[in-house]
Order: structure tokens, then sequence, then C-alpha cells
């Protein structure tokens, strides 16, 4: 039984019997053994290892957690001092996908629901099979190694299957969410030219369904290299593929093909997964993520720092857009269960995702701090309502997790679990600090920096900070750094997004207080990133449809603080002589919903007669941010017009109240 706690104390321990049954115990007993130092007994030390001696830990790491791949493991790191411009493991050759198949068995391998109540299962024979069939048609029709195949899909058993298929040839995949308009998809596919589009005729959310074909034709039309458009027929409903260029329904695609499957090696660092940034500063990046570095990270945090085992199955509420779909689905390389949901987490109501749980028999749960926090004020309380039996652990990301949330977890959710508040970011496609199986929980903080990640909190002077918030930084390589951005040969988008700061050193963003437990307080972001509900949403993607609208000149947004969350604020510079009403208010959010995700939809839209510019002509949402906080804004010398701050500094007061 996990012990009690005072409030004093940290509010969740392991018992002994979990801590020595972990995977981590395992891997702190393996590296004492493998490096002979006796000091190697408690995760501190092992923490220090791993980052003062990367050349010796991460080649442990390949092992226990059994990589699958060939030629040689030296050098471990070339150009190690080099940030950016290390790479690891340069002649090693491995394949993704043969890594998350390595098991061919009855287990089961994928559990999947929906809002239609769709019910179904796959062994690990039965989808590797699925995806021989796939990966056969993909070759049939010219995917090869470096193509990209392109998902427009939610979160079912047919994009593993997809992704695993591109996968086994060599060839990159990449996936967004079926909620974005044409514009926000375009965005994304059109600058990586994907020469196969998978996507389906409707998905189900919040007791609707929403049709995908029309997008699916916007997509094609605009991105004429897109060369065949597999169609799933989701909805049970026979796609019509009218005006669909290339259009071939999943089942004909694959008609005629064999179940074998063969795996092109690749080397460490080839294109595997290209997931995007926000889109703060322009269209969104394409960011590169190598097959070695995902693998290799993703083993580390799944095996290691979240204790998973074969006989478990992992849960991950997360859209096909968002890194952490990626992060789920490498769970397959241990042989785990998991468990798959497509729909909405308040429909019918609060409990869905608990009844899920149940049924399924989930033992590590994944969602957002955002959707703990909405099923609190909605009065669910699973502890009561729900057995959770096999639950052992809870994971939450997105946004800080606040301390209220850990009290209501440990209160009406379930006393004796592991609840992991995590963080990291579809730049490195991983966490830079996670759960850790052996330590405590203390209320309000992340358990551990990760293993292998040099994480340090910097002041403006690039100084290190304790006991304050400063610069969430990382001093040195680690695998999972992007290859690169597609579309940026010399690397110039690369190194000004993370090395621009603080040269050779990786810059993330957020604001972080490294604690003396050794675990970490996220206070949130400090670039113009906005993050409601924990998701990520770059201000750019809202100007460009913003200033479509004839009477708007000029917009910003901004992130407010707001009831522990951040809520979108809008401020709009409409043309002379006319005031915002109601009428252009809705005009604006239909827009932005239309062309975006709900998501984008500002909470709060406000006229402003000016806003500020710097020198050089551009926006600036930081200094905005900190007048709605009332915070002071560091450099006004670097403004332009400095007085327009006025005006934002007269609307806090209403943006306070409500």
């Amino acid at each position: 039984m996990d012990k009690p706690t005072s409030a004093d104390k940290p509010i969740w321990e392991p018992s002994r019997e979990r801590a020595e049954a972990s995977n981590m115990a395992r891997f702190l007993r393996f590296v004492r053994e493998r490096t002979g130092n006796p000091d190697l007994v408690r995760y501190a030390p092992l923490w220090e290892f791993s980052v003062r001696e990367p050349k010796r830990f991460w080649p442990l790491v390949w092992e226990f957690c059994g990589v699958r791949a060939t030629g040689e493991l030296e050098p471990v790191i070339e150009n190690p001092q080099a940030m950016p411009g290390a790479r690891f493991f340069p002649n090693a050759r491995l394949n993704f996908a043969e890594n998350l198949l390595r098991y061919r068995d009855a287990h089961t391998a994928l559990v999947f629901r929906n809002e239609w109540g769709h019910a179904r299962e796959l062994s690990y024979a039965e989808l590797a099979a699925q995806v021989g069939r796939f990966a056969q048609a993909l070759q049939a029709a010219g995917v090869g190694v470096g193509d990209r195949v392109a998902g427009l899909m939610p979160n079912l058993p047919e994009t593993v299957i997809a992704m695993l298929a591109a996968s086994s040839l060599g060839a990159a995949w990449s996936s967004t969410s079926p909620d974005f308009g044409v514009p926000g998809i375009v965005d994304r596919f059109g600058q990586i030219a994907p020469k196969v589009l998978v996507g389906v005729d409707a998905y189900p959310y919040g007791g609707k369904s929403y049709d995908v074909l029309e997008k699916l034709r916007g997509v094609l039309d605009a991105i004429p290299g897109i060369e065949r458009c597999v169609v799933l027929d989701y909805s049970g409903q026979q796609a019509r593929l009218d005006g669909l260029r290339g259009g071939v329904r999943w089942a004909d695609f694959i008609a005629g093909h064999g179940e074998a499957l063969e795996f092109t090696p690749v080397p460490f660092n080839h294109p595997q997964y290209i997931l995007y940034s926000s889109g703060t500063t322009g269209v969104p990046k394409c960011i590169v993520h190598g097959a070695g570095g995902t693998l290799l990270q993703h083993l580390k945090e799944l095996v290691l720092h979240t204790d998973l085992k074969r006989d478990d199955r992992i849960f991950y509420f997360t859209t096909c857009g968002w890194m952490m779909w990626n992060w789920l689905v490498s769970s397959l390389a241990v042989g785990a269960t998991l468990v798959l949901y497509d729909g909405s987490p308040f429909h019918p109501d609060g409990n869905a995702l608990w009844n899920l749980a149940d049924e399924t028999g989930i033992s590590i749960f994944g969602t957002s701090a955002k959707w703990i926090s909405a099923i609190e004020k909605a009065g669910v309380k699973p502890r009561q309502t729900h057995k959770l039996t096999a639950l052992k652990t809870i994971l939450s990301t997105g946004s800080p997790l606040a301390p209220e949330s850990f009290d209501y977890v440990y209160r009406d959710v379930k006393e004796r679990v592991l609840l992991a508040s995590i963080s990291g970011g579809t730049d490195i496609v991983s966490c830079f600090a996670l759960g850790n199986p052996l330590l405590p929980v203390y209320r309000g903080e992340l358990q551990c920096r990760g293993l292998g990640m040099k994480v340090d909190a910097f002041d403006d002077a690039g100084q290190p900070l304790r006991g304050q918030p400063g610069e969430l930084v990382c001093l040195a390589p680690f695998p999972s750094m992007p290859v690169g951005f597609w579309n940026d040969a010399d690397g110039r988008k690369y190194r000004a997004a993370y090395f621009g700061r603080f040269p050779g050193v990786w810059a993330h963003g957020d604001f972080i207080e490294i604690t003396a437990h050794g675990g970490l307080v996220i206070h949130g972001r400090s670039d113009a990133t906005l993050n409601p509900g924990g998701v990520r949403i770059g201000s750019a993607e809202i100007y460009r449809q913003v200033e479509r609208i004839p009477e708007v000149l000029e917009s910003i947004a901004i992130g407010q603080h707001w009831q522990g969350d951040e809520r979108v604020v809008l401020f709009v510079h409409l043309r002379e002589g006319l005031a915002l009403d109601d009428a252009l208010r809705a005009r604006i959010r239909e827009v932005i919903r239309h062309n975006t995700t709900p998501r984008h939809v500002p909470a709060r839209i406000e006229q402003v007669p000016d806003i500020p510019h710097t020198l050089s002509g551009k926006i600036t949402e930081l200094a905005v941010r900190e007048t709605i906080h009332g915070r002071p804004v560091k450099n006004t010398d670097a403004l332009a017009n400095p007085q327009a701050l006025a005006h934002f500094a007269a609307l806090r007061a209403s943006l306070e109240a409500h």
C-alpha cells in the first residue's frame, strides 16, 4: 500500500514494493553494475551521471530498452560540444516501425472507442498484418525513402497503421487534426509537399458529426503535388469521392496487397516525423524529428520515467496534431496496450474518460491540466462513482497543473496513484521534466528533470537561478533535438528559434523554478505563444484570419491569466470612424473558427486606437501582455510608439473584472 502523507510532507510517496519493482530501479541496478559506480543508488546521482557522461549514458539506455539497429554505436555523439550541430549515433541505422512492431503475438496492441459507439481491438499480430498491407499499397503508389505521407486523421487505429506503414518504407509522417480549417492545413502540409494524403470522411465531436471531405478537396486544390488521397469511410457511410483528385477508398487502396512487412533501414537522424510550430511569427515552422532520436528519447521516457510495462494499458487524450500522439504511439515498442479515443472528453458528460478507464482497464491515464481543472469545476468525483482498479499513474501536460488540481486528484479521483505533471513540447517531441516511480510527489511540482536532459533556469544575463523563476534552458545536446526545420537549408530559422537568446544553449520559452526537492515548478510561457487550456496557439494564425476582415486594419492577441488558466484576448485596430460592436465581434469569431480551430477563437475582443510596434515595424505581443498583467515593460526604447501601451493599460481593470 502506498504510504499516506501529512500536509507538510509529499502528497504521495511510492511504496517500497512499487519502487523496487519499477523499471527505473532495475535501470539503476543495471547502470551500477555496468559502470561499477556504487554511488548510483538514487535518482539524483543517476541524473548527474546522465548529464555528465552522455557518451556512457545513452548507449546504456539503448541496451536496456532493446533498440533494434545495425551499424556501430561509436561515436555516440559527433561534435558533442555543438548546440546546434551535435549528432547522435551517426553510424547507426534502424527503422522506426520495426522497433514499434517487434511484437507479433496475440497480445492486444490497440483498444479503440469513439463517440459513435465504435469499439475495436487489434492484436500485435493483426496490427502488423494491416501495416504490411498498407505499406505495400504505399510502395505501389511510389512512396519510398524520404517521401512524405500526411494524415488529416482522428485518433483511430488507421492513423497508427498509416504512420507505421510510411515509416517502414523510410518515409516521413506528418499529421494534423481534422478540426483545422483548410488554410491552417495548407499552411502546414503545403510546405512539406506530401506524396500521399490520408483522411477520413467525417469525425464525431460533442454529439455532432463533422464533414472532412470538403476540407480534403480544398487541400488537394491548394497542394497540386499530392498524388493520392486515401479516404477511410470512418462514419460508416460510403464516402462520395467525386471531385477528390487522386481519391481512393482505404479498402480499395489496400486490395490485392499482401501482409508481408519489410523494413527499410535508415540513418539514426533520418526524418521520421514532421511536426509544426504554433505559427507565432508567420506560417508554422516545420520541425523535423529523426527516427533514432525520437525512438530513444521516447523509450527512455516511457520505460523509465513512466514505468511502462507490457501488461500496462496506456491512454492519452490527444489529437493526432499534438506531439503527445507521437509519444503515445511509441508505447508499442514496449509491447503495451494503447487505448485510443476519438471524441469530446465531455460527451455525454465529464465522466466520459473515467468510464473509458473503467471499461478498458487503463493503468496509465494521460490528459491535460485544463481537463483536470474542468472536471473538478463540474463536480466530477470518480472516486465515488468509478472503480479505477487498474489505474496506477495519471499524467498531465499541456499547461502547468495547479496545486489545487493535485489536491483534487488525490481527494476525488484516487489516493494511491502517481500523479506526474510532465512538460516538454513539439520542439523536442518529448519532455524536459517528467514523472518518476522512485520519487515522491510534491503539491504543484513536476517530480524531476529527465535523464540526459541538462535542464537549468537562467536569468536574463544567462546565469543559473534557484528559488525564483527563470528561463528554461538545456545546456547540452540530447537525441530528440530536431534534425532541423523543413526548407531551412542553412539552419538559420532553427538557430534563431532556440539558440538566439543564449548562444550554444537551448532556450525553450518557459518560465521555470527548480525547487529544493530537485523538481520543477512551471510558471507559464516566456514568449508570445498563446496557451489556452494547454493548447499552444500561434498568434499569427489568428492575425491572418482577422486581418482579412475589411474593417480591421491590424490586430494583436495575447494570453491573459484567467481563473487558473489562460484565455486569448484579441485587440483590433479598426478603420477610422468605425466602432467595434457585437455584430463585428461575432463575425471576427466566426472567421477565426471557420479557418483555424475553435481553440483559436478569442474569449475577449476589444478595440484600441493604436498597437505598439518595435522600431523595425513588428507588433510586440510581449509588451502588451506585460501591460495587461500590470507588469513593467522592460524595454520601451525598442518601441516606435510606446505611448500606445496606455490604451492597453486603460483596459486592464475591465479585463481583470470579466
